[in-house]
């Protein structure tokens, strides 16, 4: 279940058309901004910088976004990333999201030594445990616990946490890699 503020929308039109009553619109611009630079930037340690600096998020030491990762537009201070943790190429995490009826915010929490891959949509409200690997192309629509491999569209658990410490013990002691 993702842990999200439901606001309903007033008035006959949808809530995307009343964004900036819910958001400010130089706070758009501005994310907007530092964003698009971002996603353009080869540096880890710059990105971090903007992150931390001008968009408010909670970045961890020695975490990596790839080249057009895309955070959220509208409350970037609504995602935590632990230390350590990758995001995969064009990754989208959400903190919002517009219905018809309603808008949605909710935090999104990415714990220690996560792995997301590639061209991974995160929804608001959830959270991915330390250790977690996210397979690429996954739609994370809700919690995600500490140490499984998981993916699809919707996110499905593959490999739970015990089933991945098997398969590491295995590879040590065949002395093989993942790719033999």
């Amino acid at each position: 279940m993702r842990r999200t503020t439901k606001y309903p929308t007033k008035g006959s039109a949808n809530s995307l058309w009343h964004i900036y009553k819910t958001v400010p619109f130089l706070k758009v611009a501005k994310n907007f901004a530092v964003i698009q630079l971002s996603r353009y930037t080869p540096f880890v340690g710059v990105k971090n910088f903007l992150f931390r600096t001008f968009l408010k998020m909670d970045v961890g030491r020695q975490t990596s976004f790839a080249l057009m990762a895309m955070p959220d537009v509208m409350f970037p201070e609504r995602i935590k990333v632990g230390v350590n943790s990758i995001i995969g190429y064009n990754t989208t995490i959400l903190a919002h999201e517009y219905l018809i009826d309603e808008y949605r915010i909710g935090d999104v929490i990415i714990g220690d030594h996560v792995l997301i891959g590639a061209n991974t949509t995160i929804l608001p409200g959830v959270e991915i445990g330390d250790g977690a690997i996210v397979s690429a192309a996954t739609l994370v629509n809700r919690d995600i616990p500490p140490g499984v491999f998981a993916g699809g569209n919707p996110v499905k658990i593959i490999f739970t946490k015990e089933q991945m410490a098997e398969r590491k013990q295995r590879v040590v002691h065949e002395g093989k890699t993942e790719n033999d």
